[in-house]
């Protein structure tokens, strides 16, 4: 508690002012954390001062709250980026972030329990300069601050996800990504990141954690064959949360799909590395394989794009065309065929979106057998077998398997 009064202190958080006629100032309160390394064992102990955020009225103490955090699908990618170039990943941390935001409210709060003040200030409140967790509109104010920081240093934030900020500069590339108060900086100029590390040390009270270890949930591993991704921890944690630790695991993971409607399902690779997958249940019954299939292939097509855009934001835009593997011959003779057919006249829109990028010649559809169509794992239960040969060439494995 002494050292979070510290470096509130420090930071210019607050001023001690009276309380103006009409303004409610936002009570607080201490929160105790325990912080576990990833092998479950203790890290440190942590206290902070949190505002209690539903004490805040709208209009009066915040306007805006939202703010973005990193794509996991953008994470990803930039480690299948990092493992086919050989690009180093490091790992940074912002010690209290939220205290670096400012705000644009004028917002009070009650004295903190443990604030040493004379009598005279026993009556006065804190008329905040920065914000502070708990706050709503504080993720809102960190990030903005963050943003025009990376700004002001030659950063551009990428299109495809505001929380990764991009520097180009003699033919090499530098990428940082943030949540929250996690980043992780990776490219090909050393020195760039270098001053980089350098120049956010100056501007917040940073931590160096070195290599990536584990970030969102993810345990990364790298050797000399690759990265290795494991969210073990994770799952754990979420098994344990739902009551389901004691459960047995089955063979093939999946229900059989009994209301009639048909799963969407897809995955993408980058540089050959499996980077997104989604499996979705469609809203409405499919007439015909063919419907079920335009759906689920505008919905792997729109992902295929965003990842177009962001590897172009990156500097590797292929010249080749999207490869969209479908196993359906209904499907994909109809996707190139403009008559139209009273069969798929109610998803036209999905029909014509695909015609578009085919005649485009941003997506084409290669023919694949549909015992290799991987998306099946998502989408219907096979048999082991099958499922275990698909897990196989996603580039998954068991870490127990005996070796």
């Amino acid at each position: 508690m002494n050292e979070e009064m510290k470096s509130l202190q420090k930071n210019e958080t607050w001023e001690l002012v009276e309380c103006p006629p009409g303004k409610k100032p936002v009570v607080c309160r201490w929160i105790y954390i325990v912080k576990y390394k990833t092998d479950g064992s203790i890290e440190r102990f942590k206290a902070r001062l949190v505002a209690k955020w539903y004490t805040q009225t709208y209009g009066i103490d915040y306007t805006e709250t939202f703010a973005p955090v990193a794509n996991i699908n953008t994470v990803r990618v930039l480690l299948s980026l990092a493992a086919n170039l050989d690009w180093p990943l490091q790992q940074f941390d912002v010690k209290n972030a939220f205290l670096h935001g400012e705000l644009s409210e004028e917002v009070y709060m009650d004295l903190p329990l443990g604030c040493m003040v004379s009598e005279k200030q026993c009556q006065k409140v804190c008329k905040f300069k920065k914000s502070l967790y708990g706050l709503k509109q504080s993720p809102r104010a960190w990030f903005g601050r963050f943003t025009k920081s990376m700004r002001a240093f030659g950063y551009r934030q990428s299109n495809s996800d505001h929380t990764l900020f991009l520097k180009k500069q003699h033919g090499k590339i530098t990428a940082l990504i943030v949540y929250v108060d996690d980043m992780v900086v990776t490219g090909n100029d050393p020195e760039e990141r270098k001053v980089l590390q350098n120049y956010l040390s100056r501007e917040f009270e940073m931590k160096d954690l070195g290599p990536l270890k584990y970030f969102l949930g993810i345990e990364v591993s790298r050797s000399s064959e690759g990265i290795f991704l494991s969210q073990r921890k994770y799952a754990l944690d979420l098994l344990q949360e739902t009551g389901m630790s004691g459960c047995q695991p089955v063979n093939t993971p999946i229900e059989e799909v009994n209301d009639r409607r048909s799963t969407s399902g897809y995955f993408t690779f980058v540089g050959g590395n499996l980077v997104t997958w989604k499996s979705k249940k469609q809203n409405v019954v499919a007439r015909s394989s063919a419907e079920a299939e335009f759906r689920g292939m505008a919905l792997g097509l729109c992902e295929a794009l965003w990842l177009r855009l962001l590897l172009q934001d990156l500097g590797y835009l292929s010249r080749q065309p999207i490869r969209l593997f479908c196993d359906n011959k209904a499907a994909c003779d109809i996707a190139h065929n403009p008559v139209q057919h009273d069969r798929t006249k109610h998803v036209e829109v999905d029909r014509f979106f695909i015609k578009e990028k085919l005649d485009d010649k941003i997506v084409e559809l290669p023919k694949i057998r549909s015992e290799d169509q991987l998306a099946d794992i998502l989408t219907k239960a096979i048999s082991s077998q099958v499922f275990s040969k698909f897990l196989d060439k996603l580039g998954m494995c068991d870490i127990y398997a005996p070796t």
